[in-house]
Parts: structure tokens; sequence; C-alpha cells
């Protein structure tokens, strides 16, 4: 019988031994943590987020300078594929009124349990083999990883071998969590070509920071109905409505998330990003101008704002934090600021802070099944690989679909 090991037991790394175990190949599946899928746990703690129900042109396209090699992935596993798999192991799902798919319950737990009874216990196929706190050194046989693969225990060293290797091992977002990168340097040893980890989906610091008095009253206090609209240096422009969070030292949360990339890559390119806030995007300019210059006799100028436009604290506080005391004076100055206010980031927050990570094993160096071309017989899955993906489900579909396709490919790849 034909042997394969696969390294991280995150999605993508579960959905490759998935399909190995039903081409009839053994498994033996190595984790550094105690459990598999704990990054997966987490992200179902506040509803699984699945998939999303867009039409496929645009559930692609959010995969940015990647999209053509993702939509490949997504062919034979996409967001109906997705769907499907799940409820074959008895988890049904439904679409959010934002169009994103979650399981009913919304927990992971329950996936995550039937998906390992199923791997323990498949109806076709070798059981898969979990080794737990087995943490890959990336040390051993530097000639040919499938002869022989090092594994730090608390026991010591173990050495394992297998005709066949996937690895699964994620990027270096949520270390805690077991995607440490720590893979990097031992590729990079192999002549495996590896594009630095950045953050993604990430938070960024304001220039200058936030004042003592505005960070201390409303770090973590989100911006509910606003609309980011950012220019990038090329003239590409990102339009969307939404919220965010303010944080002691900047800001985060999912509309910031969704044009992170697009920020981070401009402050790498130019040392900054400045981005413009409609603090009101369903009233246009003129009504704004309106009634902030009508007449606010005693009130104070929040007081006026708020029984006015209906702008709470937060955003009242923004003003004064980003404005010039002219410009907040001004009602016509004031007016373009709150439908225009800019907001400038001067660095993302650190990628171990990070929902998720770019970069990873270049996709120029393996082949479509995502075999590395220097090291034959070894696959590469999953958010290892240099590609990125907003929230909203985008992620993990396509982690699954990439470990559905090194899966297969490590098994055709036996077969031949």
């Amino acid at each position: 019988m034909k042997t394969a090991i696969v390294v991280g037991g995150g999605p993508a790394g579960l959905m490759a031994a998935e399909m190995l175990s039903e081409a009839g190949v053994q498994v033996d599946l190595y984790d550094a943590m105690p459990t598999v899928g704990r990054k997966f746990l987490l992200a179902g703690i506040g509803g699984l987020n699945l998939t999303h129900s867009e039409p496929m042109p645009d559930f692609a396209a959010r995969y940015g300078a990647r999209k053509a090699v993702v939509a490949a992935w997504l062919q034979d596993f996409g967001p109906d594929a997705t769907r499907a798999w799940a409820r074959r192991l008895g988890i049904a799902t439904f679409v959010g009124s934002s169009g994103r798919v979650f399981p009913v319950g919304m927990k992971a737990a329950p996936l995550l349990r039937a998906w390992l009874q199923r791997l323990r216990h498949p109806a076709q196929g070798p059981a898969v083999r979990f080794h737990m706190r087995h943490r890959w050194t990336g040390v051993a046989a530097p000639c040919d990883l499938r002869q022989q693969l090092e594994f730090a225990t608390q026991h010591g060293p173990v050495l394992a071998s297998a005709d066949a290797v996937v690895l699964a091992l994620g990027g270096s977002s949520w270390p805690q969590l077991g995607s440490t990168g720590v893979w990097v340097e031992p590729l990079r040893a192999r002549g495996v070509e590896v594009s630095p980890l950045l953050p993604a989906n990430c938070g960024f610091d304001v220039r200058g920071g936030w004042s003592p008095h505005f960070s201390g009253r409303f770090a973590g206090v989100p911006f509910k109905s606003v609309a980011i609209r950012f220019v990038a240096h090329d003239g590409s422009v990102f339009a969307r409505k939404g919220e965010f969070v303010a944080t002691a030292t900047g800001v985060e949360g999912s509309l910031v998330y969704a044009v992170s990339a697009q920020l981070r890559d401009e402050v790498a390119l130019r040392g900054g990003a400045t981005f413009h806030l409609d603090l009101l995007p369903g009233m246009d300019a003129q009504t704004v101008l309106a009634h902030v210059a009508y007449p606010r006799g005693s009130r104070s100028l929040g007081s006026h704002l708020k029984s006015r436009l209906g702008l709470d604290r937060i955003k009242s506080a923004l003003l004064h934090e980003v404005l010039e005391r002219e410009v907040v004076a001004d009602p016509r100055q004031l007016a373009a600021a709150i439908k225009a206010m800019p907001i400038t980031l001067v660095a993302p927050r650190p990628i171990a802070e990070a929902i998720s990570s770019a970069g990873g094993v270049a996709l120029e160096s393996m082949d479509p099944q995502l075999m590395v071309n220097r090291l034959p017989g070894v696959f590469c899955a999953g958010e290892m690989l240099d590609w990125e993906a907003p929230t909203g489900g985008y992620l993990l579909t396509a982690c699954l679909a990439s470990g559905r396709i090194a899966g297969l490919g490590a098994a055709s790849w036996l077969a031949r």
C-alpha cells in the first residue's frame, strides 16, 4: 500500500488527507498542536463562515492577482461544492442576509467532529492516523523530504517517511494556534521559492496615533454605517459601505479587512496610505451641508450634529481628533470632511495579530496539482501558498479546495 504524510491539521491538511485516504493511500497526519483544527474552531466562535453565495465570477475576483489560479482550484470545489461537502457530513447550511454561508447552529465544532469521525472511520480506504504534538523541524534529509521527515516531540525527535508528502503548515498569523511560519527557511534551503509572509485581513496604525483621550474612550468602539473610498497609486478604486472598529492605535474590522491588501501594499510602496471615510453614506453632500450650517444657537457642536445628522459620539469625536479647529469651525469645510474624512495609515499591525497572511510558496514554483517542482512527491496546500483572500468565507473555501487539489495530485502521482 502506498503511504503519504500530511503535515498540518487545518482545513487544507484534513482535506488532503481525506482525498488520499479515499484513493486507498495510507495517511499519517502530523500536527504540532494537541488537537487539529484549532484556527478553524477559533473562526467558528462568532459563527463559522464557510463560504459565500455570490456568483462564481464575483467570487473568483475576490482573490486579486491570484484569481486565475484560485479559480482553477474552485472549478470542482467551489461554494456549492463546499455546502454539499458539509451536507454529506450531516451539517446543513444557510445563506445569511449578507450572502455569507453558515452552518445551521453557526458552530465549527460539530462540523469538525463529523469530519474527524469520517477520517478515522472512512467508508472506503484506510483510516487516517493522527500524530499530535509532533512539530516538523524541517531539518532531516535535505535531498529528499519523502525519504525522511523529522518531528520534535516531548519525548525527543521522531523520524517518519512516506511515498508522498503534503505540507499544509499555514501562514504565520495566530502563531499560538500552530501557524508559526517556521517552515519558510527549511523550504528555501531546498531551493523552493517562498515570498515573504505578510499580514492580511489586518488592522493598521494611524499616522501619529490616536490621542490618549480618543483611544481611552473609543478603543473597541465600532464606526457603524460608514463607507471607505481608497484610490491606490495605480488608480484602482475601492469603495464600499460597512463598519469597522477603532483600536488603541488605529483601525481594524470587516470594512478595513476588505481593503487591507491594497492598503498594506500602498504603505509598503509609499510609506503611508490615505483612505477617505464617509461618516454618512446615506446622505448626500448638499443635505449634510444644510444641516451643518443650520443655526445651532446655544447647543454644543456635538449636540447639534447629533440632533441634525444623527452623528454618534465616536463619529463626532473623530471630527475633533482629525480636523484642524478652523475646519471644524467652518460649516462648509466641516460638511465636506463628514463626507470625505482623510485617514492616513502608516503601518499594518504585526502579522501575529492578523486574521490571515499573504505570501508563501510561490505558485510559479509548483505544477497545477500543487507539487513543488524542485521536490518531486512533495505537495503544498492552504495558507502557506502565495495567495490571499478577504474574510467572508473566501479564505476557508480556497483552503479546502487547495487541499483537495494537493491530495488528489499526490494520489495521482503515487498511482503513476
